[in-house]
């Protein structure tokens, strides 16, 4: 997933958002409610997966059917590597206003997709993507970091990050009155990152993938949706026994700005600042705690990290009388990253804390078949399924 010029930067060096307004994952049934973890194991290879069949639509609600307007072969990007983001408009073609109360991604090229995001651009926004997608030469265009789009009206915290598909995602439906609001005259934009690693990084054929939007008109009492992204550092150092160019901090950093440009080689370096720390703290587990600048209600979370991820957690307020676990991922598993309803809503503001904290481990390296092929490296934050993340991703609405 992508971390800079996201829109939900609000929190030091997550509040974004994996592209705020990831209902991640798409806003499930009940068997999400409280869903458990995957058990313990080797990670899939991962085979991508689409998402379950739609629930039926509920009072005021219709669906909407978006496809991608042309059918995109990914290609490895200039400077190597084996992934690509690349990002479509769809323009759902609103004549008024209305609330997205769900969404179900559905990639048509499984083998290739790692995740994607759906960025709800408002109409002041329009003009500016409409002049990427015809200043770009065929289908769509290259979108490392975010949607792709400069301009005063695209910038960070204008186009709204309003679902987000991963392995295993389904449509989770909340119980509450809440949706992400989209204007008439709005823009979708689709960020899909293809990942070839399956393919050793060959061309792997077509996609067109499409998406599926539950909409309903609102009443005055309907809450607006965003989507809080909080992060932790990555710092995973080679294993004992292992050894490579790459296994230096430094030069690791180099070789993903190399591949996704400088806004995403400086994530490294940013996060630890962000996060308090004087320096990197190498090691399996990285954690940092995010203060709450606004009054918000939480409804619902879930995890995201990349092939390397063993258990991910998101508490509020450790420490106190007041502490709670928000999410708790203890087996991580790639293939089954699902967007979870908290018990209750949960009402946060200034003076609490969120911590988020991830555990990885470089000896995946030798078990997951597409990483067994890569060269042993230091892991810091990176788009590519090589690389890693740790997000803590929550569903939530203003107060």
């Amino acid at each position: 997933m992508t971390k800079p010029d996201n829109p939900l930067r609000t929190f030091g060096a997550a509040a974004t958002a994996l592209v705020t307004a990831l209902a991640v994952a798409a806003c499930g049934s009940d068997a999400d409610k409280n869903a458990a973890p995957a058990p313990a194991g080797p990670h899939s290879a991962h085979a991508g997966g689409s998402s379950a069949p739609p629930q039926p639509l509920r009072a005021g609600e219709r669906f909407v059917d978006l496809r991608m307007a042309e059918a995109y072969t990914p290609v490895p990007p200039e400077g190597g590597g084996t992934d690509e983001y690349r990002c479509q408009m769809i323009d759902p073609a609103l004549s008024k206003a209305a609330f997205l109360t769900g969404t179900q991604f559905t990639p048509e090229n499984v083998a290739i997709a790692h995740h994607a995001i759906v960025y709800a651009v408002p109409p002041a926004g329009a003009a500016a993507v409409r002049e990427q997608d015809e200043k770009t030469p065929g289908v769509g265009w290259q979108c490392f970091g975010g949607t792709g789009v400069k301009g005063a009206e695209v910038e960070e915290g204008e186009a709204a990050w309003v679902d987000t598909w991963a392995p295993g995602a389904t449509e989770t439906l909340l119980d509450h009155d809440a949706g992400f609001k989209l204007e008439p005259g709005g823009l979708l934009v689709l960020q899909i990152h293809y990942n070839l690693l399956a393919t050793d990084g060959k061309p792997a054929g077509p996609d067109r993938s499409a998406v599926r939007l539950r909409l309903t008109d609102g009443t005055p009492k309907t809450r607006e949706l965003e989507t809080l992204s909080v992060d932790a550092p990555t710092d995973l150092p080679c294993s004992a026994d292992e050894s490579g160019p790459l296994c230096d901090r430094a030069a690791s950093i180099a070789d993903v700005t190399k591949r996704f440009g400088a806004d995403v080689g400086e994530m490294a370096d940013r996060q630890v600042e962000e996060c308090g720390q004087s320096a990197p703290k190498p090691g399996d587990v990285q954690t940092c705690d995010h203060e709450v600048e606004a009054p918000m209600t939480l409804f619902a979370g879930f995890g995201h990290m990349h092939m390397l991820g063993r258990a991910l957690k998101v508490e509020l307020n450790p420490g106190t009388p007041k502490a709670a676990i928000l999410l708790d991922v203890p087996q991580f598993d790639f293939d089954n990253q699902r967007l979870v309803r908290l018990p209750a809503p949960v009402d946060v503001g200034p003076g609490d804390t969120l911590r988020v904290t991830c555990t990885h481990d470089a000896g995946l390296r030798k078990q997951v078949p597409q990483l067994k092929k890569l060269p042993p490296r230091y892991v810091v934050w990176g788009d590519g399924t090589s690389d890693e993340m740790c997000i803590g991703i929550m569903t939530v609405a203003p107060r």
